[in-house]
């Protein structure tokens, strides 16, 4: 495949959007000039904490960034699958024969006439695959929706029309439908369930208990890119366009799906629109895709329909947790149970750990937990923004802020009372933990101290007002990985990387990283991702690849410092080559003599001068000594992922959630009146994008808290809202005012340059926060999420 379609951008187009920065994405051409808008403070601070906008920015709000599938390439084939209509059992036949009739189709791939697809392994054994269900690989139906076939058209239209014609006859099997359903049986995940002291007898010496259950319904990623992949086989390669958290990973599984070195595989990913969790994976379309383009040797494009989504992945599974906390009278807790059930694969696992928060937030000298899956015929889960973290936090905290009002206590004053000086759960030291400057800026900001404590005290007309508040927790996942710089000798230098960016700012933090690391205008910049021709990198996920790149950046920028400096020592061609090594600095962007500061020459002048057309460096965080077999491992799987206890010491994000509600005292409906959140993410990048991410995680916990919820027929396993009419998402006039603040101190224990997790960690807490204020307003406690009108009658 050559180049030209890799992203380019007719440079007239570039043009009209002005000069100044590129961003590129795979191996296209310079986009997104003039995007590296400063608001006029920031506009002397140092290019690395500046709140400079998005660099991608003005492409995408002039429909000028090319996404995955918007890819044309010459003779495209295009593929569209068909889902089944029963939730168990076999098929027994499908009838082709009118789809095949259609003009213009050229094939229909179903188990009877399939595409051999690979089973991947899944990340849990080491490979970067969310799931190991491979479609069409046999007749047996394991939940409603699953794919079943493929129709392969020369046209979009005729591949619709055709799918729409399979006749398919089923033998029903017995289903379980959800994790509620009297079949259901549990299995116990022993190896992830945490235990300290004596938590029977701990609870039984509590002065006052809590015993109480909650449940989250099943979510969905629902990002606003549909999943849709390009696949095009040529001559024993293969390459995939794909809106994907981890091109490093999808190479890994669509190797799997073909049988196929890894070497022949390039994935490119230029921009991912949100994935949330959903994207790291490559899912089964995208085997369908590879497998049906080496059948026919030519593109075939497969893009999900939006109803498609809700059952070609999945999303956050349902969750029950049961939760007992036994404290003295002073409040001091004395033990926690914790128990949680989730939903999986009826023939995978898949695990939230609904432990993460509960076995880290308070100092008890007692605990257990246990944690439980519970297989239903649904498509595998998956991760969803916060996954574990999220629905650990909600049981959590909400029992917290009952076990407040049981002893007759203030809800922060609790919490500070079990202060955890170090984690409880492996006796750690923490790395850096705000949590108490959060817990105080979040209340200022609300006005916490004010408000009477009283549930259903506090009123305006027929709404009862209510505060609630609550604390959250991610960890610092961390995977090593590396960079390029290419300095070229027109004065523009790039930063290569195959790292994605989702919309989160990888493009604009990692130009900031260099600019700040060689003393350069950030304008100078280039930023080429999302391609696995460039180098490593590991997933876009967890909240890890901003810390990830940003240190890997800066070390391939400290070693261009030495080379630069060797060269300009060095080459006999070299202005400075009169001078020794010693007697060179590097300063601004420039090489000079240290007894002259004001003289010296630029990078682009030492180049030029020495005969270069540019100049490549590298840099990595990997250990010293580190093979390509790890590396490779880094960016293939999850091999080489580094958890939050990584050296000794249990490094965190921290978060503290407050929130006022009005609830309406004759329908029950819910108004968000305002949020105040504060964050420790450590050292802040770039506080605009910051804000941006825990201000969208917040509006994701929303529609957790109040709207989102998937709805199963009993009757067949079909999921009925699967769409964007009726599964309901915050929309503008569901979000609140949002105040979002920084408590975070430079972490350098977590990571090379001081930052902590950022994207996941908004979300987490939400949902408790709102639920504990719908209580204070009306005095009744609701443990369902969503919660809704209905609930409250």
């Amino acid at each position: 495949m050559t180049d030209k379609n890799d992203f380019a951008l007719d440079r007239r187009t570039v043009m009209k959007l002005g000069a100044g920065v590129a961003v590129v994405a795979g191996a296209g051409v310079n986009l997104a000039p003039g995007a590296f808008a400063a608001e006029p403070a920031a506009a002397k601070m140092p290019a690395l904490g500046s709140r400079l906008s998005r660099a991608e920015g003005p492409l995408k709000v002039s429909g000028q960034a090319r996404y995955a599938i918007e890819q044309k390439l010459e003779n495209m084939a295009y593929g569209v699958t068909v889902q089944s209509t029963r939730p168990a059992g076999r098929i027994v036949n499908i009838d082709t024969s009118a789809a095949k009739a259609v003009p213009d189709v050229i094939d229909v791939y179903t188990h009877e006439n399939t595409l051999k697809i690979n089973k991947p392994t899944v990340y849990s054994k080491g490979g970067g695959a969310t799931e190991e269900f491979t479609p069409i690989q046999d007749g047996v139906v394991r939940f409603n929706g699953m794919h079943i076939a493929l129709v392969v058209a020369e046209t979009f239209e005729a591949a619709t029309e055709a799918a729409g014609l399979l006749t398919v006859e089923y033998e029903d099997g017995d289903a379980i439908l959800d994790i509620n359903d009297p079949k259901a049986k549990a299995q116990l995940i022993e190896p992830m369930g945490a235990a300290w002291g004596d938590a029977a007898a701990g609870l039984a010496s509590g002065d006052v208990k809590v015993d109480v259950t909650y449940t989250t319904a099943r979510e969905y990623n629902v990002p606003m890119e549909p999943h849709a992949t390009i696949a095009s086989w040529d001559n024993g390669k293969i390459t995939v366009w794909e809106p994907s958290q981890w091109v490093g990973g999808a190479r890994s599984v669509v190797a799997e799906f073909l049988g196929i070195d890894i070497e022949n595989v390039r994935v490119i990913s230029p921009y991912v629109g949100g994935g949330f969790g959903s994207k790291i994976g490559a899912h089964p379309h995208v085997g369908l895709a590879c497998a049906a383009s080496r059948k026919l040797n030519r593109p075939v494009k497969v893009s999900l329909t939006r109803p498609q989504t809700f059952t070609g992945l999945g999303g956050r599974p349902a969750t029950r947790q049961t939760l007992s906390i036994g404290a003295s009278k002073e409040g001091k807790i004395t033990s926690i149970v914790h128990e949680s059930w989730n939903e999986t694969a009826i023939d995978e696992v898949h695990v939230e750990a609904c432990n993460n928060v509960t076995k880290i937030m308070y100092a008890t000298p007692n605990f257990s937990t246990r944690l439980n899956v519970v297989p239903v015929n649904t498509v595998q889960p998956g991760w969803k923004r916060g996954p574990g973290e999220n629905p650990s936090a909600y049981a959590l905290e909400s029992a917290i802020d009952e076990l407040a009002y049981a002893l007759n206590m203030d809800p922060v004053t609790l919490r500070l009372a079990n202060w955890a000086e170090i984690d409880p759960s492996n006796s750690m030291p923490w790395t850096t933990r705000q949590l108490q400057e959060a817990y105080a800026a979040g209340a200022e900001g609300i006005g916490w101290w004010k408000r009477n404590p009283v549930p259903r005290s506090m009123r305006e007309g027929r709404e009862l007002i209510g505060y609630g508040m609550a604390a959250g927790s991610y960890p610092m996942i961390r995977t090593a990985s590396e960079a390029k710089l290419v300095f070229h000798a027109s004065g523009q230098i790039e930063v290569l990387s195959a790292a994605t960016d989702m919309g989160t700012g990888t493009y604009t933090i990692l130009a900031q990283t260099a600019a700040d690391a060689l003393g350069v205008p950030v304008e100078t910049i280039v930023v080429r991702l999302g391609d696995t021709n460039l180098p490593r990198s590991a997933l876009a996920g967890g909240s890890q690849q901003a810390n990830n790149l940003s240190g890997a950046v800066d070390k391939a920028a400290r070693n261009a410092r030495d080379a630069l400096l060797n060269l300009a020592a060095s080459d006999p061609k070299s202005p400075l080559q009169s001078l020794k090594l010693a007697e060179l600095t590097f300063e601004d962007g420039a090489i000079r003599p240290s007894r002259r500061p004001a003289g010296g020459i630029s990078i682009a002048e030492l180049l030029k001068a020495v005969g270069k057309d540019k100049l490549e460096i590298e840099g990595n965080t990997f250990a010293p000594g580190a093979t390509e077999d790890t590396k490779n491992a880094a960016d293939r799987s999850f091999a080489q992922l580094k958890g939050a206890v990584e050296g000794g010491v249990s490094a965190h994000s921290w978060c503290a959630h407050f929130v006022e509600v009005r609830v309406d005292e004759d329908f029950g409906t819910i108004r968000i009146k305002r949020m105040v959140s504060a964050f420790d993410s450590g050292r802040i990048f770039n506080p605009k994008l910051a804000e941006s991410q825990w201000i969208s995680g917040i509006v994701m916990g929303i529609g957790q808290t109040l709207l989102e919820e998937g709805y199963v027929d009993q009757r067949d396993g079909r999921t009925v809202n699967a769409n964007f009419a009726d599964y309901a998402v915050p929309v503008n006039a569901d979000v609140p005012d949002i105040q979002v603040i920084s408590v975070g101190i430079p972490d350098m224990q977590a990571t090379a340059l001081g930052g902590k997790g950022v994207g996941e960690i908004g979300v987490v807490g939400v949902a408790p926060a709102i639920g504990n204020a719908v209580y204070h307003a009306t005095g009744k406690r609701i443990r369902s999420l969503p919660i809704t009108l209905e609930k409250l009658a």
